[in-house]
């Protein structure tokens, strides 16, 4: 019979030969996702945006996408975008969201630059506070009519202080000049563009052509999805053809998408088919 001394003793030594194996590193907590409502970006009631953090984001990985609503420059509010944001949540989990307002257009009052202005501050806003939200600076601006219009008045004008990684510009103005003296339809009088500026080519052409993106279109402009319909009353497609060519010409990435029998903005198949494209423009063009 052995010894029960000798058997604590094997015990023992087997004990001691077996390696040291080190705790695992405790794993980092989750960053949840979070959403910020109303966040004032400069001192108007009217300058404030939606923020949609995505969860586990980081300031080395997460992208960012900013929505620039339409409405003529004198309507429209953040909220008409709740539907893209939603679409973008799903086709882009891993992106930051940020839904802005401006201040609108009013008679003689916040006409032009007054909107570009507010882009430029809520874009500075944004860059700013990059850290604390954990966000990248690969950004992207995406905008619809006069949305698109500052997304891509931004986009290729102000590139300070980031430049951003490209531009979705569904029908978007991109050159008022044009845009005053060839008018789409009965339904966007020059009147009406003179009011907002608050000056004709005539009297301020200055002003006209800096606030006409396809001015500053140049090599280093980012790359560019143009959604455009054939039959718009109030934005040409000429405009969006005369943007493409200019791209073109300066050797910027760009895709023209054209639907020919849509209007001023379009639902059912052909919007799915609208993400469908920007989802992979972006996926190809954004680093």
């Amino acid at each position: 019979m052995r010894s029960p001394l000798l058997f604590i003793l094997v015990l023992s030594l087997l004990a001691g030969c077996k390696k040291n194996t080190p705790d695992p590193s405790p794993v980092p907590p989750l960053v949840a996702e979070e959403t910020k409502l109303d966040v004032m970006y400069f001192n108007d009631p009217s300058t404030n945006m939606n923020i949609y953090l995505p969860a586990n984001r980081s300031s080395s990985t997460t992208k960012v996408i900013i929505l620039i609503h339409g409405g003529g420059w004198t309507s429209g509010d953040k909220t008409d975008y709740n539907s893209f944001v939603d679409t973008l949540k799903k086709r882009l989990p891993g992106y930051a969201i940020f839904n802005i307002n401006y201040r609108l257009a009013a008679g003689s009052n916040n006409q032009f630059p007054t909107q570009e202005n507010d882009v430029k501050l809520a874009i500075e806003y944004i860059y700013y506070h990059r850290d604390e939200f954990k966000i990248s600076t690969t950004w992207v601006l995406l905008g619809a009519s006069a949305g698109g219009h500052l997304a891509m008045l931004q986009a290729y004008k102000n590139v300070l202080p980031i430049q951003v990684k490209a531009v979705v510009d569904f029908f978007g103005p991109a050159d008022l000049v044009d845009m005053y003296n060839n008018p789409a339809s009965i339904f966007a009088p020059p009147s009406l563009l003179s009011s907002i500026i608050g000056a004709t080519p005539s009297t301020n052409l200055s002003l006209y052509t800096q606030s006409s993106p396809i001015t500053f279109v140049s090599a280093t402009s980012p790359p560019t999805i143009i959604l455009q319909g054939g039959v718009d009353p109030l934005v040409s497609p000429n405009q969006s053809i005369a943007l493409k060519n200019k791209l073109q010409t300066a050797g910027v990435i760009n895709q023209y998408v054209f639907y020919p029998t849509e209007s001023h903005g379009w639902t059912g198949a052909n919007m799915v088919d609208s993400f469908d494209k920007i989802t992979a423009f972006l996926t190809a063009n954004v680093h």
